[in-house]
């Protein structure tokens, strides 16, 4: 553990269908460089992960949306999974807690179906992103330059196609959330 970022708060926001690896990997890293991450969600409680098509861990929320400031937060991570930016996508606070840090130029890190949600906050416009590759079009569609490759940065944004991209992923979070 180098502790690069002790001393800064880095929110999670997910809720049920999150890929489980997406969410507790970054969290991992993250944790490991001595940041203290919280896990944000819609509702109390637990939100339940997926590996793939399979139901997976249940991970503890530590606070509901209504409860947070984007404000109180030096960057945020948004895993995928299908069903979880999907809902994500459809709740009015989500979206613009996730739009404040892009109002802030804060950092963002995003993996897999998690830019669905970026879409929606309308902060994709002329950035260069990439994702889980049905989100190509949904992204072309908002303005995005979408790239097949295992990890982007586009300023203070780092975005990653699926589980298998998560190093590099980590790697390129963590550079980016140090300079938060």
């Amino acid at each position: 553990m180098t502790e690069t970022l002790k001393g800064k708060r880095i929110a999670i926001v997910a809720t049920d269908g999150f890929e489980q690896s997406e969410l507790l990997v970054p969290r991992s890293a993250l944790e490991a460089e001595g940041a203290e991450v919280e896990i944000i969600a819609p509702k109390d409680g637990d939100i339940q992960g997926m590996e793939h098509h399979d139901k997976g861990r249940k991970v503890a929320v530590d606070h509901i949306i209504d409860e947070v400031k984007a404000d109180d937060y030096a960057a945020l991570v948004l895993p995928g999974g299908v069903a979880n930016p999907d809902a994500l996508r459809t709740d009015r606070r989500v979206v613009g807690f996730v739009k404040k840090f892009f109002d802030a130029q804060k950092p963002v890190a995003a993996i897999c179906h998690g830019p669905w949600t970026l879409i929606e906050a309308k902060v994709v416009g002329g950035r260069t992103i990439t994702s889980w590759p049905s989100l190509k079009t949904d992204l072309e569609n908002a303005g995005a330059h979408w790239v097949d490759r295992e990890v982007v940065r586009d300023e203070k944004l780092v975005t990653s196609r699926k589980p298998a991209d998560l190093p590099a992923f980590c790697r390129e979070m963590v550079e980016l959330f140090k300079a938060a």
